[in-house]
């Protein structure tokens, strides 16, 4: 099957019980849930966790929704994704094949879209933004969850790759302005359970070298972390 748009997710894809770990130190407090729920709530409505990799923000909505879509074009993620669904008993969700160019949903079908550093990178994303103005309800809200690159302590880590980011901050902001959303800063953190979980997370995220210098000066367990909550209304 074809699917456009899709990019390789090295993390992820790279070792999933790494970025499990991730996973699980990011926003302990529940800061970004919360902001979402300030903006739009998913109760009885039908969301979609595109990019959603091995599905661990599935849980996050499939108490309240009607139901969850985790939708994600690569295979040995979504087994992973199958079995978390499985064992949790997550009778109200389904993992299905997709890109975010490319849905099988309905027109105006779409309560909630939730996408978490997963395609919606600027300038490159327009065609997945069509495709959303698409599949959203009247009255659906879509989240696209994405770093903050120039403010905060994990952005000085992100400064240190090789890989230049196509814009700055700025433009990244004014790009999604211009497409309709708003943005909602959340000043969250990682905290790990022990300095090996930080240190394997952050060689995974930065490799080896700009790895070894950020673990070489950061002390402890936590490390702040800026998040942009880009939100529009349909």
């Amino acid at each position: 099957m074809f699917l456009p748009g899709v990019h390789r997710a090295p993390n992820i894809q790279t070792d999933p019980d790494i970025y499990e770990i991730e996973n699980r130190a990011t926003d302990p407090r529940g800061l970004i849930e919360k902001a979402m729920r300030s903006i739009a709530s998913w109760k009885d409505r039908i969301v979609v966790d595109m990019g959603a990799g091995t599905g661990f923000y599935v849980p996050l909505f499939h108490m309240e929704a009607a139901h969850v879509y985790a939708v994600e074009p690569h295979s040995p993620s979504r087994l992973i994704a199958m079995q978390r669904m499985a064992e949790m008993d997550l009778h109200k969700a389904s993992v299905i094949t997709g890109s975010a160019e490319k849905t099988v949903f309905r027109d105006r079908s779409v309560g909630i879209y939730h996408s978490r550093f997963a395609y919606f990178w600027p300038p490159d994303c327009v065609p997945g933004i069509q495709e959303l103005d698409r599949i959203m309800a009247p009255g659906g809200t879509a989240f696209i969850i994405d770093n903050d690159y120039e403010h905060g302590e994990f952005a000085s880590f992100l400064q240190r790759r090789t890989r230049q980011e196509p814009l700055s901050q700025a433009e990244k902001e004014r790009f999604w302005a211009i497409h309709g959303f708003q943005l909602k800063k959340v000043e969250s953190e990682w905290v790990f359970n022990s300095r090996g979980d930080l240190e394997s997370v952050i060689q995974l995220e930065f490799g080896e070298k700009v790895g070894r210098s950020i673990i070489a000066e950061h002390r402890g367990t936590r490390i702040g972390y800026t998040y942009c909550i880009y939100h529009r209304s349909f």
